[in-house]
């Protein structure tokens, strides 16, 4: 009974079928196919990977490949890189620039906090006796 229902599907497979194409007005046959299930599966199958093979390899191998959005030539990732560092520098350049300012508005206006540039010295308090 096994070997009957997994015989079942490959035998649909490869029923013959016959496609006739007619001409509608004298009913003649114009083209006869005879094709199995497997047969059409294979065909479009087929037809499928050369649309994909060759849509890849329009786009690999010619110059299309740069209209592709994210995609560059060598010159324009280097230049790219070298924008990225330089907009890194002038960002940094900026951060410190601010930093500047605002400890000289704070210089300005007094709000400096109370803080000595030296560390305190612990001296030692006088002995005052009356001898």
């Amino acid at each position: 009974m096994a070997e009957n229902e997994n015989s079942a599907p490959l035998k649909r497979l490869q029923n013959r079928y016959r496609l006739v194409v007619m001409n509608d007005d004298t009913y003649e046959e114009v083209v006869t196919f005879r094709l199995s299930r497997l047969s059409v599966y294979v065909g479009l199958s087929t037809i499928f990977v050369l649309l994909v093979s060759l849509t890849v390899a329009l786009l690999v191998l010619t110059p299309l490949k740069y209209y592709i959005p994210g995609y560059g030539n060598n010159t324009s990732r280097t230049e790219l890189q070298l924008l990225k560092m330089r907009t890194d520098s002038l960002q940094q350049a900026i951060i410190y620039k601010d930093k500047y300012l605002n400890n000289i508005k704070q210089v300005l206006s007094g709000d400096t906090p109370k803080q000595l540039d030296t560390a305190a010295i612990n001296l030692p308090k006088p002995d005052i006796s009356d001898d």
